[in-house]
């Protein structure tokens, strides 16, 4: 997600300098169904049905600019839709795809700060939260 970073959001450590094949190796933890992200997108722009779906497909393009691997066997991941429909698109095709486009940005935005906002579990032999590694 590193692209979509704003004011050093997530740690500011930008693009790395160098991805090996370690770092594009398969990790999961658990087993199926134990690595799903699932997610909300809310709007406050007048959508159907249709369109609400297709922001939610849209808005799932965010996982994979946060999430390596993404939508393997091993996980559930799903992007839900809501729209409060007080504002009406001013385009129904154009207005929709901006809207798309900014919500998948803000989906990797939203994955990327909250690894970098979570905590280390607190038990002996747990892994190093995302501050601790980098230290910050």
């Amino acid at each position: 997600a590193a692209p979509f970073e704003q004011n050093k959001e997530f740690g500011g450590r930008g693009w790395p300098t160098q991805v090996t094949p370690a770092d594009l190796a398969l990790r999961a933890k658990g087993g199926p169904g134990e690595n799903t992200t699932i997610a909300v997108i809310a709007t406050d722009a007048k959508l159907n049905k249709a369109q609400c779906n297709r922001l939610a497909v849209m808005a799932q393009d965010g996982f994979a600019r946060a999430i390596y691997p993404v939508h393997t066997p091993l996980d559930g991941d799903v992007v839900f839709a809501a729209a409060t429909g007080a504002q009406a698109l001013a385009d129904p095709h154009y207005g929709l795809a901006e809207l798309g486009t900014v919500a998948a940005n803000v989906m990797a935005r939203a994955i990327a700060r909250g690894v970098h906002q979570a905590s280390a579990l607190p038990f002996a032999g747990s892994l190093p939260s995302w501050k601790d590694k980098f230290k910050g």
